[in-house]
């Protein structure tokens, strides 16, 4: 068909349809390639843990260190809440992110698992219940009733999802169970509202608020820990599923060896993690329980 037209056509219009056609296919061809992650491309990394985002020197350390060991230009991409994050997954405007497991559930058919950081040697962590430290009367969910709430996120399992699903297990409605909750959007900004009291009791990853009692102790010991979860799997590093298998393969080795070099484990010990494992979707099962409960999985 291409031919019969092309011969139809006079010689100088003949050359032009040609040069357009070639030109035509050529674009297709590099938008697969770069849809398909090709070597030498930069490679966009979604960072969501919140108390990281006033860590810009540590970032920026890390996103060096990675892109001297993938060979490779790197973009850390910031966004405010998970959802942000969870679109541009889903858009393909990333090609790896460090997300919740509540996210990472929601998103399985379009990750794959690249990896899981260890904590404390393990790779798992709790949802915690603070309050403020002044607050004595407050010694369980239960004398939360009728108070003031922070949640981190609507798309967090420990800022939002496991509270809830304790308060259900008391067999109340998390719907009706406080006075008032609010969305800081950041588990850092949880532990400032219950510190501060604008609200009596908040839910936040003992990861960051174990690791902020290290790096801002005059912030995290202004609060107490009142409830801790069963533990769930840590959240993960994961990889889109259109990434390459060779970018894959890349990412996942830079990770798994960071605690192998002098910089990497620096940049752990900055982290506050021991180094990253595999990991196994059977981690992610309480979480995925929860998500039944509410009828969301």
């Amino acid at each position: 068909m291409t031919q019969s037209i092309s011969n139809s056509l006079p010689n100088c219009n003949r050359r032009k349809w040609l040069i357009n056609s070639v030109s035509f296919a050529a674009a297709g061809l590099i938008g697969l390639t770069r849809k398909a992650g090709a070597t030498g491309g930069k490679l966009r990394v979604g960072m969501t843990p919140a108390f990281l985002h006033d860590q810009h020197r540590l970032l920026d350390e890390w996103r060096d260190f990675m892109a001297a060991s993938l060979q490779r230009p790197i973009e850390f991409v910031q966004r405010d809440s998970y959802r942000e994050t969870m679109d541009l997954l889903r858009l393909e405007k990333l090609e790896f992110a460090w997300i919740c497991d509540y996210p990472y559930l929601h998103l399985k058919q379009e990750v794959r698992l690249l990896a899981v950081p260890l904590y404390q040697g393990r790779p798992y962590y709790r949802s915690y219940l603070i309050v403020r430290k002044e607050n004595t009367q407050f010694k369980s969910m239960a004398d939360l009733s009728g108070s003031v709430f922070a949640y981190a996120d609507p798309y967090s399992n420990t800022g939002y999802l496991a509270p809830r699903y304790h308060i259900r297990n008391l067999g109340r409605d998390p719907a009706t169970f406080f006075r008032k909750t609010f969305f800081t959007w950041s588990h850092r900004k949880v532990v400032e509202a219950v510190a501060s009291g604008l609200a009596q009791g908040g839910a936040v990853d003992s990861y960051i608020r174990d690791t902020l009692v290290h790096v801002e102790p005059e912030l995290a010991l202004r609060t107490r820990v009142i409830w801790r979860s069963p533990e769930y799997g840590f959240p993960p590093f994961v990889s889109h599923r259109s990434v390459a298998a060779s970018d894959f393969q890349l990412m996942q080795k830079h990770l798994l060896d960071m605690s192998s070099t002098e910089k990497g484990r620096d940049l752990l010990t900055r982290l506050n993690l021991d180094g990253f494992t595999i990991g196994d979707q059977s981690l992610y099962e309480g979480v995925a329980r929860m998500m039944r409960a509410f009828g969301e999985a």
